[in-house]
């Protein structure tokens, strides 16, 4: 809905609503000290009240950096586990506390006093030019609001409404619907799923502890004094390059000493059939000599020998660097543990966190998008299913896994690392999903990137496709490196946007392929340019099993499965 849009009869609705029993709105007074003055004509809950806080409480899981379960990424995880549950059986009551508007402004100086006299305002106005106003006014005023309560998220006890008022934008429970007040009530609260899928509140409560280093950015960040926080974050910074260095020994040995089981299995059965010889019937006690199949194994065992010599010596290498990066790893642990046991970041550095978030908020919605960011009904249009809560956004990601099996690999020394990157979940009317950064600058190997979703978008499953195209995108230009014009899937689809003569953002044409190569490619639905669905076919490829079918379905892809055989024929896929 544009700014100047005409009233629509759903805002209408609620403002007759709002202004049902007060036709005209009085002076409205918030004074922080006196917060029984509180009072939103026509607004159920919001007449003067003690403030009784629901005993659910969120989980603070507040700890040293290293706790964060999050950060380290184990390369043995193949798949997303199904969501077993989707939403609590029964209510969780934030949202029915009278006081809940109040709790989630009350100590926030100016900013929710400003808040509060533009909802009031805008909540009874009449006048469609003068709501337009209100609406623009009231994205400054909640942004600063978000940076008084953010800091807050750090303590487990900080109010609910103030934490809702974070992770949903929820500043107001009477502008939900009765059904979308029952469906938040029931939203799981703790991330029991073991995925770095983050909402806002635990976002900034990670970045304030700690846990999660800051989003990349282009400005330079001041420098600070030498001290307690500043070590701890280069001691951060250092430990997270070793972990990567960590993790790739270890994972790289133990594929080679698969590799050398395997070989050794395979050399012990062909020694055994070499040293079987057949019993000659006229010559006993003597045994046949070597029959011809048993002198090619003469050449097949040399051949595996000097295999498990070159294994060898990958070994010999791999466990040397294992051992430097425990010796490292001991070391930086030992540094950290002399800190200070709680090292918070500093609040200069949050407010930028802050400000980044701001920026990614934005990014959601684009130039023409709803800025609006206070959760109302009048915008909220989402059907449970595609609303952007946790265990609906690992389930779409399960889904995009399950046809494009590559889309969270990261390739190195030829050994694809499944690498699912941080997902921080936006309260926002947006639908653009995007990639902030494809992996930490400091560990390139086994980091987590980062990816943002809107919340409240018109369909979740595309805002996913979208971020997930953006980061396959990004870290396969990253892999082709000054040769990304030239070499694999950025290579090939760059020259073919230059054959086509097309103008415009090369990465915004392939976000949208994407999307089209899953949603219509994926079910047999030809869309795409032969060219263009050959490239997609070979550096996006879908899952074994899809392939077959849509073999099956079709002589287009047939004859791409075709060349998929030639290719692992000559070793030249």
């Amino acid at each position: 809905m544009s700014d100047n849009a005409e009233l629509d009869p759903t805002i209408a609705a609620l403002l007759a609503e709002a202004a049902a029993n007060q036709p005209e709105m009085p002076t409205v007074s918030f004074d922080e000290n006196a917060v029984e003055d509180v009072s939103i004509p026509g607004i159920p809950g919001m007449n003067a009240a003690p403030i009784k806080m629901p005993s659910t409480k969120l989980p603070s899981e507040a700890g040293k950096p290293e706790d964060n379960p999050l950060a380290k990424v184990d390369l043995s995880i193949t798949s997303f586990k199904p969501i077993e549950k989707f939403y609590e059986e029964e209510s969780n009551h934030i949202f029915d506390d009278k006081g809940y508007y109040k709790t989630a402004l009350t100590g926030e100086g100016a900013a929710s006093q400003r808040v509060h006299q533009i909802l009031s305002k805008y909540l009874v106005c009449q006048d469609p030019k003068d709501r337009t106003v209100y609406r623009q006014q009231i994205v400054n005023a909640f942004w600063e609001l978000v940076k008084n309560i953010a800091p807050k998220a750090t303590s487990p006890s900080i109010p609910n409404p103030k934490r809702m008022l974070l992770r949903f934008g929820v500043v107001l429970p009477s502008l939900f619907t009765p059904e979308q007040k029952q469906l938040f009530s029931t939203v799981i609260l703790e991330n029991n799923t073991g995925e770095p899928v983050y909402y806002m509140d635990e976002w900034f409560r990670d970045i304030g502890t700690g846990r999660l280093s800051l989003s990349a950015t282009d400005e330079a960040r001041p420098k600070r004094a030498a001290g307690g926080g500043a070590d701890q974050q280069h001691l951060l910074q250092l430990k997270g390059k070793n972990d990567g260095k960590l993790q790739t020994a270890e994972n790289m040995l133990s594929g080679k000493e698969s590799e050398r089981n395997m070989l050794e299995l395979e050399l012990k059965n062909r020694v055994e059939a070499l040293c079987d010889h057949l019993p000659l019937p006229s010559l006993e006690p003597h045994k046949s000599a070597y029959t011809e199949v048993q002198l090619h194994m003469f050449v097949d065992i040399q051949d595996k020998l000097r295999s498990l010599q070159k294994n060898n010596k990958e070994i010999v290498n791999y466990l040397r660097e294992l051992e430097e990066a425990k010796a490292t790893a001991s070391s930086l642990n030992s540094k950290m543990a002399e800190q200070p046991e709680a090292v918070e970041v500093s609040h200069a550095d949050l407010e930028v966190e802050i400000n980044t978030v701001r920026q990614m908020a934005k990014m959601t919605i684009g130039r023409k998008g709803n800025q609006f960011p206070v959760f109302t009904r009048e915008f909220c249009h989402c059907i449970p299913q595609l609303t952007g809560f946790r265990e609906n956004v690992i389930h779409q990601l399960a889904w995009i896994e399950s046809i494009d099996p590559g889309v969270f690999h990261r390739i190195h020394k030829n050994t694809p690392n499944r690498i699912v990157p941080y997902v921080l979940l936006l309260p926002t009317y947006g639908d653009f999903g995007f990639c902030w950064e494809p992996f930490d600058r400091y560990n390139r190997v086994t980091s987590r990137g980062r990816i943002v979703i809107p919340m409240y978008p018109r369909d979740l499953k595309v805002s996913l496709l979208m971020a997930v195209a953006d980061l396959r995108w990004q870290v396969a230009k990253e892999k082709a490196s000054f040769y990304w014009m030239e070499e694999g899937l950025t290579g090939q689809y760059y020259q073919w946007i230059e054959e086509q003569k097309l103008k415009g953002d090369l990465k915004s044409f392939f976000i949208a392929d994407y999307v089209l190569w899953m949603t219509k490619e994926a079910n047999g639905t030809q869309v795409m340019d032969k060219k263009l669905r050959g490239i997609f076919w070979r550096y996006v490829p879908f899952a074994q099993d899809k392939k077959e079918d849509l073999k099956k379905r079709s002589m287009v892809y047939a004859d791409l499965y075709q060349k998929d055989l030639n290719r692992a024929m000559s070793d030249g896929y």
